[in-house]
């Protein structure tokens, strides 16, 4: 799942740790994230838009892989 959260972060001038803050999580949660080492729950999906006062749709993009055996 790709998201733009680095993006939006940098619009705000905000660090990893000030998003971490305000959605209640590790800053190294905000980092696994941005670097698609982990998916959010549906739940910190709707915590991190509702931050951002963006959609989830705005944030988050889900991306199939293209690769099949």
């Amino acid at each position: 799942m790709r998201n733009r959260m680095k993006v939006l972060r940098a619009e705000r001038d905000w660090t990893q740790a000030d998003l971490a803050e305000r959605v209640g999580i590790s800053r190294q949660a905000i980092l696994s994230i941005e670097k698609y080492k982990y998916t959010p729950s549906l739940e910190l999906a709707f915590k991190i838009a509702k931050v951002f006062d963006k959609s989830i749709n705005d944030i988050f993009e889900y991306k199939e892989d293209t690769y099949y055996e």
